[in-house]
């Protein structure tokens, strides 16, 4: 059975007016902070793809019974850091499984945009790479035992954003995927009947660091998906942590609470 996209929706309201303070970083299995409630479980997961260690972030509510759909959150190009995690234990408060994956290796995590490019780019020098990265966390996600592992959605931000959208195009067995403010360029070339996931792209309509070139080459391509735009919003609209690191971001980037 698959999970409609729609079942997200409620997330994507909730992700784009609530503000999440940055959450500590879990130090072991199921470690309770004082961010989210005792119900909600959360565990690092340490992994390996290829020989490189990954860390992800496991979150799920463990008062509930039986297995619910899972979402993948994926990062920013600062890496995987408290954001991408706070929105897993967001999730997991709407009563998902969610893991948000590492893309770049443990500990590749900046605060600083020449750094987050370098670990951008390494990331994304081998589309196969990506990948096989992508699939692992999708495997780890599946296996929990929250997880209803044919019910399996994904989310992204920014460089995130990207990331999932390629996975549909790469024809991911994937029921639906979210990006916001993500990047548009196509890693890889789909044709008719290669994509399985219902797509919604959120971009917003003064985002100056995805260059118009690309809005109009995804808009007329062959991508099924709706672009809702958001009048005034620029690039990383959905991230509060911004207020936090404004001074050494470039240009284009401000939150936007809605």
């Amino acid at each position: 059975m698959k999970i409609g996209l729609f079942l997200l929706i409620p997330f994507v309201c909730f992700a784009c007016a609530s503000s999440p303070a940055p959450e500590a970083a879990p130090t072991a299995p199921h470690h309770q902070t004082s961010s989210h409630p005792a119900n909600i479980a959360t565990e690092t997961i340490e992994y390996t793809v290829n020989g490189t260690p990954f860390t992800g972030f496991l979150a799920y509510d463990k008062a509930m019974e039986g297995r619910r759909p899972g979402v993948i959150v994926v990062h920013e190009w600062w890496g995987h850091n408290a954001y991408a995690r706070s929105r897993a234990v967001q999730l997991a408060k709407l009563g998902y499984t969610a893991f948000a994956l590492d893309m770049y290796g443990s500990g590749q995590v900046t605060d600083h945009p020449d750094e987050a490019m370098q670990f951008m780019k390494e990331s994304l020098k081998n589309n196969e790479q990506v990948k096989a990265r992508f699939l692992k966390a999708k495997a780890i996600l599946q296996e929990q035992t929250s997880t209803n592992p044919d019910q399996i959605a994904a989310i992204g931000y920014c460089f995130g954003g990207g990331v999932v959208l390629n996975m549909a195009r790469a024809g991911v067995d994937l029921d639906g995927i979210i990006s916001f403010h993500g990047t548009l360029a196509p890693l890889f070339t789909s044709s008719p009947g290669t994509i399985k996931a219902r797509i919604l792209v959120l971009h917003g309509e003064d985002d100056t660091l995805i260059p118009d070139e690309q809005v109009s080459a995804f808009k007329t391509s062959n991508t099924p998906s709706p672009t809702p735009t958001q009048a005034s919003s620029d690039h990383v609209i959905t991230c509060p942590l911004l207020t936090i690191n404004k001074p050494i971001l470039k240009a284009g980037m401000n939150y936007n609470n809605f």
